[in-house]
């Protein structure tokens, strides 16, 4: 019997394509995603990004709505009945939380319980979380594996670090299993274009200035088909029940030689350095030999690669201008 597997958060920029890596592993899969602006981000760009991701996904299963309606989510669980779910709802990152803090701790507080009551009422066998790189707050050694302290910087990986934990009693107290991932500074195709890497890459092709704070801050980039083919792999294995994972590249690169390489690859633009934000916690790379050796997880694009893959598909969207 396939896998019957709930993406919350499906027609998201990862949660897209972790749907179309379960469907190639023959999973039935359920969409709830309300398609949300997150109050800040521009809706007709947005609209087409939803577009392009329905594309490459099959499933017609799909439900506007959002995980804090409770009922709503009831319904949809006693319909779809499913073995799996993968929790992607979420507000994306930490300044769209820092621009709507209450609406994003409804989302991923209320709507993150609300997901554990319909997952525990529907007697889901495993709960899949992701959560962030955040949690760490500041690396304090070269690299970082999971047991690391966490002491996050910023509401955002405060409410993710929050998730983990409310993710891990509600496991305890009913015997649900569960698996937590850590994603680290996802970039890529069918995104919005105000990340780091989008930033550097459209500032390139538009030939304008890009700003780098902090010369010498490391991060782990990771490209969106790694970082889900890692969480559906994650999902999917016996061997992660109850274990907690870095899903990155599991290599850093400073934002300087990013911002370089986005120059030399659109052929323009200019690169600026500042101090850096004092906001952000300084981040390096990220230890993933335990996804290695509990699921095979082995990213396959680095930054040299990914930036040629994104910029092709924003000059071919034409999304940068």
């Amino acid at each position: 019997m396939p896998k019957r597997v709930l993406v919350t958060g499906g027609l998201g920029f990862i949660g897209h394509q972790v749907v179309h890596f379960l469907e190639s592993q023959d999973c039935e899969v359920c969409v709830v995603d309300p398609q949300t602006d997150y109050t800040v981000l521009p809706s007709q760009h947005l609209s087409t990004l939803y577009r392009l991701r329905r594309q490459i996904i099959q499933t017609d299963n799909i439900y506007d709505l959002n995980v804090v309606d409770h009922s709503g989510l009831q319904r949809v669980f006693g319909e779809f009945k499913p073995d799996t779910v993968i929790h992607l709802s979420s507000f994306p990152r930490q300044k769209t939380v820092e621009s709507a803090p209450l609406i994003a701790c409804q989302t991923m507080c209320e709507g993150l319980v609300s997901t554990l009551e319909a997952s525990v009422a529907h007697n889901v066998e495993r709960f899949v979380f992701i959560s962030s790189s955040m949690v760490y707050g500041d690396f304090h050694s070269a690299i970082v594996n999971e047991t690391h302290d966490k002491t996050p910087l910023g509401q955002y990986g405060i409410l993710k670090l929050t998730g983990e934990n409310l993710v891990k009693d509600y496991a305890r107290a009913s015997g649900m299993d569960f698996v937590i991932v850590r994603p680290s500074a996802v970039y890529g195709i069918n995104d919005m274009n105000d990340r780091v890497v989008a930033k550097f890459l459209v500032n390139a092709l538009r030939d304008e200035v890009i700003t780098v704070c902090g010369a010498d801050e490391q991060i782990d980039l990771t490209f969106v088909t790694d970082t889900a083919s890692g969480i559906v792999a994650a999902s999917l294995s016996d061997s992660a029940s109850k274990k907690t994972y870095n899903i990155t590249r599991g290599r850093a690169r400073s934002l300087l030689e990013a911002a370089e390489l986005a120059v030399k690859i659109a052929g323009k633009g200019q690169v600026v350095i500042e101090d850096r934000d004092a906001s952000m916690p300084s981040r390096g790379t990220l230890d993933i030999v335990n996804a290695f050796n509990d699921f095979g997880y082995l990213p396959m694009v680095d930054i040299e690669q990914g930036f040629e893959l994104y910029i092709d598909w924003l000059a071919e969207t034409g999304l940068w201008k």
